[in-house]
């Protein structure tokens, strides 16, 4: 009998989870550990924050769907690892004490570098909860008139998010009436209206910028947050009404002094999703060092990845699944012309971009394919 053990209740964890469940036998045994007992679909925190969804219909309880798939959850947060133990320390938890196993998968996601933005929690509003996304909305219902600014930190690498609300906000406050008294400002650190993908045509997002009236602030990467002030690493300043920023963001800290990390602690892995430098151990999700943007659908299929070759080497087999590095995104532009952006990371290849209503429609329908599939 193996023992499979799936750190973090994410995209990657929830995916790796039942992946496993529905390929391995009864006989073996599958854990995941999460320190919320809580799945959030992410990338419907804008929708949540500008009231057009509940918390309930983006969400669900991991401990119903880990149950129903005879996966043991562990509500829980875990120690600083040691891989090469085999073994994992839970804390703050019921159940404290060491947990072993045969394969580990490790999809505890990033942890926040606020270091690198002094001020960031303490004036910026942000979407990395569902609490944070509900305060974001009622300040958004509350604003009548004014500059706000939205971007995201070096480091981030998630932009999707900034395009998203700044798109959402036009339309919203266009739809109350007073669209023309607010002033849009999207800051980013990359020099032209991208999404961290190298090669992507930015004409698309340039021309739905500049059909909302969005400003677009390039090379301005944020180094520190004061009260009505936004500040760049070469000392330039940007005043603000209101503030939501995507935060800096470095690999997760319990891998931090494994030897197994890059410098920004993200985890080492080969095409396959095992981690270099060590026996047992997968990742998958934004724990990863892998170029480009960090995504949820990059995490799932990740996960994919992993399961199927944990459950080749625990038949015997050799794990023969790669993953291929592919970028993915809608962006919804809040009009019938969503844009659709496609390229794959590991190859020269030009990316595709398509717009058009149906993208919108298809981000919709993935988003409730997957909460059915998983809930």
């Amino acid at each position: 009998m193996a023992h499979v053990l799936i750190l973090g209740g994410g995209f990657g964890g929830v995916v790796a989870a039942k992946a496993l469940a529905t390929t391995l036998g009864s006989e073996h045994r599958i854990t995941l550990i999460s320190r919320n007992h809580r799945f959030v679909f992410s990338p419907a925190l804008v929708r949540l924050a500008l009231g057009e969804c509940e918390i309930d219909d983006i969400s669900f309880d991991l401990r119903e769907a880990m149950l129903s798939r005879r996966v043991q959850f562990l509500e829980a947060q875990v120690a600083p690892i040691d891989p090469y133990s085999h073994s994992v320390r839970t804390i703050h938890s019921t159940v404290e004490g060491d947990i072993s196993y045969d394969y580990l998968i490790f999809a505890l996601g990033r942890r926040l570098a606020t270091e690198l933005a002094p001020g960031f929690f303490e004036y910026a509003h942000h979407l990395l909860t569902p609490e944070s996304a509900v305060k974001f909305g009622e300040a958004i219902r509350q604003f009548s008139s004014g500059h706000i600014v939205l971007g995201w930190c070096p480091q981030s690498r998630l932009a999707l998010p900034v395009y998203e609300t700044a798109f959402a906000l036009s339309r919203y406050f266009e739809e109350k009436g007073n669209g023309q008294q607010i002033k849009l400002t999207i800051v980013s650190p990359e020099a032209v209206p991208a999404t961290g993908i190298e090669g992507i045509p930015v004409a698309a997002l340039q021309n739905a910028l500049a059909t909302r009236g969005i400003e677009f602030v390039p090379q301005f990467p944020i180094a520190q947050i004061e009260r009505g002030n936004v500040i760049s690493d070469d000392g330039r300043s940007l005043d603000y009404d209101l503030l939501m920023l995507v935060p800096p963001y470095k690999g997760a800290g319990a891998v931090v002094g494994t030897g197994l990390t890059d410098e920004d602690h993200y985890l080492r892995v080969d095409d396959h999703m095992r981690v270099s430098g060590v026996s047992g151990m997968y990742a998958a999700g934004d724990c990863v060092s892998l170029p480009g943007p960090k995504m949820g659908h990059m995490a799932v299929r990740q996960a994919e990845v992993a399961a199927q070759n944990i459950a080749a080497e625990i038949n015997g087999s050799n794990p023969n699944a790669e993953y291929k590095h592919e970028i993915m995104l809608v962006i919804d532009t809040g009009d019938a012309d969503a844009i659709f952006l496609r390229k794959n990371v590991g190859r020269g290849e030009p990316a595709t971009v398509r717009q058009g209503h149906f993208w919108r429609w298809a981000k919709k329908i993935r988003e409730m394919y997957f909460q059915h599939v998983h809930r």
